[in-house]
């Protein structure tokens, strides 16, 4: 069991939904209501703090039932769920009551939500907070969908002082639009006919991420309001996050299981299913992610799971550059993780910090998610280290079976999952009714 005083045999003890204890291994009662699994191991349940459902608006892309059964597959029993891209996107409070009205019914794992940070909605934050959202989102470059505009130096600091007064996390999507538009004048980038995946990694440098980073921890310094930059994927910004750090910001940061298992030199021409972005980078990069990782500089690992229509992934033309960018993952991600973990010498311990405690504490949510504690929700992943799988689409329970890592053999095997101390999957099957519930803020 895997709980934070470490790892070794133990007992959990749960009175109605929460951990009433945690005992010796042999310090359990007679009877029924025991169970045992043996050697297997007993994690809490995941928080996967980026995902995107889509609905309302979008639920030919994702859904609420479908997305939190792939999650409740893969031992995640908290997501929260980004502003974008459901229509209407949640950058008001009477959107977000939009998006909880639709969710309510659907849920086989709980579900929070971020607000948005967009062009000229400085004055929804507050009612947005109030209202129960965990913190906000915005990105520095278009988004890809219209109802959720990128935001610029300007509008942050509009925003910023906000978030810094109510104390709210602002997640960002560290990609600044000046170093793409450079590199779109590239010669190879002007001739590219959009299959090669090399013309599509050189369409998004490195810079733009360096510079967003760069510019989000100077609005850090000046506001003080929290930043947590998303899905990192360029190593060479991490001496900029370690330096602001240093000097005691509050900038924390979290990659992706793409970014950690995949590398560039592997993604053929025309294989849109690998898209994302920012990119999927070359492979000394991602080991640097991992050293990072591992050595505590790197906070979380989050899925971004961004599904879409098979049809806009463009699998039958291989355009990369018209292809929807975002991968599905959320039924994938502790054992894509679990898989490079354990290759590099990563413990459980490692796996429960960087996709369960961390994540509830970047939400807020730490005093009830995200750990084997007494009080915190009994939401427990009955893990099986040792074993592996072949990833076959057909059994993703995500809207549509488009995933990079179809055929890829993967370490670690989510046996069991409980919800508050109910068991709601086990063994590649939903067991009974939807149990989860909207979660909201305070």
């Amino acid at each position: 069991m895997v709980t934070p005083e470490g790892v070794g045999p133990r007992s959990v003890h749960i009175q109605g939904s929460v951990i009433a204890s945690v005992r010796a291994h042999d310090a359990v009662p007679a009877g029924p209501g025991v169970v045992d699994v043996g050697s297997l191991a007993i994690l809490p349940g995941l928080v996967d703090t980026h995902v995107h459902i889509n609905e309302p608006g979008r639920s030919d892309w994702e859904g609420f039932e479908t997305a939190t059964r792939a999650a409740a597959a893969g031992g995640v029993t908290t997501v929260i769920e980004m502003p974008l891209n459901a229509i209407p996107a949640t950058t008001t409070a009477q959107a977000l009551r939009a998006k909880v009205a639709s969710a309510r019914g659907k849920l086989a794992v709980d579900v929070g939500f971020w607000g948005g940070v967009v062009p000229g909605n400085a004055a929804d934050l507050e009612p947005l907070w109030q209202a129960g959202v965990f913190g906000f989102k915005c990105f520095l470059v278009p988004s890809g969908v219209p109802e959720f505009a990128n935001v610029t130096e300007a509008d942050l600091r509009e925003a910023m002082p906000v978030l810094a007064r109510l104390g709210a996390p602002l997640l960002v999507h560290a990609e600044l639009p000046g170093p793409i538009e450079a590199a779109a004048e590239l010669e190879s980038c002007v001739a590219w006919d959009g299959r090669a995946y090399s013309c599509y990694l050189e369409s998004r440098p490195k810079a733009a991420e360096n510079e967003a980073i760069a510019l989000m921890i100077r609005l850090c310094r000046e506001h003080g309001a929290r930043v947590h930059i998303v899905h990192l994927s360029s190593s060479d910004a991490l001496p900029l996050l370690e330096e602001a750090r240093a000097a005691g910001l509050p900038v924390g940061v979290e990659t992706c299981p793409h970014y950690l298992h995949f590398a560039a030199e592997d993604i053929k021409d025309g294989a849109c299913a690998f898209k994302c972005a920012p990119p999927i980078r070359e492979r000394a990069n991602n080991e640097a992610l991992w050293g990072a990782l591992l050595g505590g500089r790197i906070d979380l690992v989050a899925t971004d799971h961004s599904p879409c229509p098979p049809a806009m992934k463009r699998l039958d033309d291989g355009d990369f550059g018209a292809a929807w960018g975002g991968i599905a993952s959320l039924q994938l991600g502790a054992s894509v993780v679990w898989s490079g973990a354990k290759a590099r010498g990563g413990r459980l311990e490692h796996l429960a910090r960087w996709m369960s405690e961390a994540p509830a504490r970047l939400a807020g949510l730490d005093h009830r998610k995200g750990r084997i504690a007494p009080g915190c929700d009994a939401d427990l992943v009955i893990f099986d280290p040792d074993g592996d799988t072949v990833v076959d689409p057909a059994r993703l329970f995500h809207r549509h079976p488009v995933t990079p890592y179809a055929g890829q053999r993967l370490a670690g095997v989510v046996e069991r999952t409980y919800l508050r101390g109910e068991l709601i999957y086990q063994r590649g099957a939903m067991v009974g009714a939807p149990r989860g519930t909207v979660l909201t803020r305070g």
